[in-house]
């Protein structure tokens, strides 16, 4: 079985369906995957990307629900392989309930799944995060 790695612009071709060609391509590769007569992977850089351009002022305005609803249902794909692909759902509930970062929201998922739930951080959005204990480094004493 072929086996791919999908770069940022499939997934944004499929989702946009804004290219003549590019969009039916990207839609027919990612139907293979699905039928798996592909195996494709992906890396968790593509999809902290694909957030960025989708969730972009300038461009898109995708809220954080219509990303995770876009997303969700293509990163479930059995053929569809990614690093730390159980997180995803906790991701983007993070990301669209609290109104966090992306990327806070992928690293709190992170701490979630560890046994020891704290983290290093001057970034005050953690404390919305429950589970997680925040603590800011502080100098030492003089």
């Amino acid at each position: 079985m072929e086996q791919y790695f999908l770069d940022t612009n499939i997934f944004l071709r499929h989702f946009l369906n804004d290219h003549p060609v590019y969009s039916p391509a990207a839609r027919e590769l990612l139907r293979a995957v699905e039928q798996g007569n592909v195996s494709a992977w992906t890396s968790d850089l593509v999809i902290a990307e694909i957030v960025f351009v989708l969730s972009n002022k300038q461009t898109y305005r995708l809220s954080p629900a219509q990303i995770r609803d876009l997303l969700l249902p293509v990163l479930s794909l059995p053929h569809l392989k990614l690093a730390h692909k159980k997180l995803y759902p906790r991701i983007f509930d993070l990301y669209v309930s609290l109104g966090i970062d992306y990327i806070d929201a992928y690293n709190a998922a992170l701490v979630l799944a560890q046994k020891d739930k704290q983290i290093a951080s001057f970034d005050r959005d953690f404390d919305k995060v429950l589970g997680i204990t925040r603590k800011e480094p502080a100098l030492p004493p003089q």
